[in-house]
């Protein structure tokens, strides 16, 4: 008999190892691709190819997760990205990987971690029945789980491979996705997922597929929620891929106060994710998620647009973090309560394509535009644009519905 928490702990414990696994890889497998090739433009490519990969398949993959259950989906993407990771290390030991095969290794890694991410964010809302948490502490524990991974991540793998090289960090990558798949395999109860109705063993892929996007139409709340944060993700994406490494080098602050800045933001939006999961299930959403984004927006971009010293640097990036760790537990809340759980997976997946949908724009137009403008009008630009977005699209009616549950 499986213990109340076991299923809550075992999803996220396999959320952390994999999640751990994909920053630790973004770390060894550009240095490795750059270290063996010395080509940047390489080095773009093999990223594009893992991304790209990555987006689409998750977005196509939510009729698959329902039909197929999450837990299978979760085992088989891990085992996919394990098996993937493992590859690549054995033919560059026998000088057996040219670009063709390495490009087809990353995007059978990105492919399988889009539905393999997706899978596993699907069984919180089980998990937390399970377990009889609130969907707000469930939703803020993912919160905490996914912002240490990301924290921890980077960190371990840029010493590692700093260390022992980037073939090293790619095996720990490898053994983090084989883990996840054991701990999916033995924490997990098989009948872990809802089954889809009798009456949907034998609908189609598109039927599903149109079933997930007839009901995103029909939520205006969660169309709302998908369009604001597509904005906020571009932007974001145009923050860290350009204008904050563009603002170090011509402030002459440099990568160590960039780091440190990340730093501080990401140990806070942890700090607010345990929060978030301790007391929001007891706060009025609404108020508390555009207060979070008043924080986590403009005031990054307004800070490295004026003369600040580091110190006061430092405090608004922890502020902002402390403000992003609710905006997660909230939006998995909200996204849980209002979409049926035979829906989850295909109502999900075209809800999160929709929000990343910006992400590969924003450092191609924040480059442009900084081109164009110089920096610091397109930081204030960009500072102007963050808070309209996060303010006055909460004053459409449908943001009401946020406090409702269901």
């Amino acid at each position: 008999m499986t213990r109340p928490l076991g299923s809550i702990a075992g999803v996220l414990a396999a959320i952390a190892v994999a999640l751990t696994g994909t920053r630790v890889s973004a770390i060894a497998l550009p240095w490795f691709v750059l270290t063996t090739t010395g080509s940047a433009a390489q080095t773009g490519l093999v990223a594009f190819a893992e991304l790209a990969p990555y987006v689409l398949v998750k977005a196509l993959a939510g009729p698959l997760v329902d039909r197929a259950g999450p837990r299978r989906v979760s085992w088989l993407a891990d085992v996919l990205s394990a098996a993937a990771a493992a590859a690549v290390i054995a033919l560059h030991t026998l000088a057996m990987l040219p670009l063709g095969a390495l490009l087809a290794l990353v995007a059978l890694i990105g492919a399988a971690r889009g539905p393999g991410d997706l899978a596993k964010e699907v069984m919180i809302p089980e998990a937390a029945e399970r377990a009889r948490v609130p969907l707000e502490r469930a939703a803020g524990l993912m919160g905490v789980t996914e912002r240490l991974a990301q924290t921890v991540g980077p960190v371990a793998g840029g010493a590692l491979v700093a260390v022992t090289g980037p073939l090293t960090g790619l095996g720990l990558s490898a053994a983090c996705f084989a883990l996840g798949s054991v701990i999916v395999a033995w924490t997990l109860p098989r009948d872990m997922g809802h089954r889809p109705a009798v009456h949907d063993e034998r609908e189609g892929y598109w039927r599903r597929f149109g079933q997930g996007l007839a009901f995103l139409r029909g939520e205006p709340l969660l169309l709302a929620v998908a369009v604001m944060v597509a904005v906020t993700n571009l932007l974001d994406a145009a923050f860290s891929q350009v204008l904050a490494p563009v603002w170090a080098k011509e402030s002459g602050y440099g990568p160590a106060v960039l780091g440190l800045n990340s730093s501080v933001m990401g140990l806070t939006a942890v700090a607010g994710s345990l929060v978030a999961a301790a007391v929001a299930h007891r706060l009025r959403r609404r108020p508390v998620f555009f207060a979070a984004f008043l924080l986590c927006g403009a005031p990054r971009f307004l800070i490295l647009a004026v003369d600040a010293p580091v110190w006061v640097m430092a405090g608004v990036f922890a502020l902002s973090g402390f403000g992003a760790g609710f905006i997660n537990p909230i939006l998995g809340a909200v996204s849980y309560e209002r979409v049926p759980r035979e829906l989850l997976g295909r109502v999900n997946s075209l809800q999160q394509a929709l929000s990343w949908g910006g992400i590969p724009l924003g450092g191609l137009l924040g480059g442009v535009a900084v081109a164009a403008a110089g920096l610091g009008p397109v930081l204030l630009a960009c500072a102007g644009l963050y808070a309209l977005t996060t303010n006055l699209t909460g004053l459409r009616p449908e943001w009401r519905e946020m406090d409702r549950a269901r």
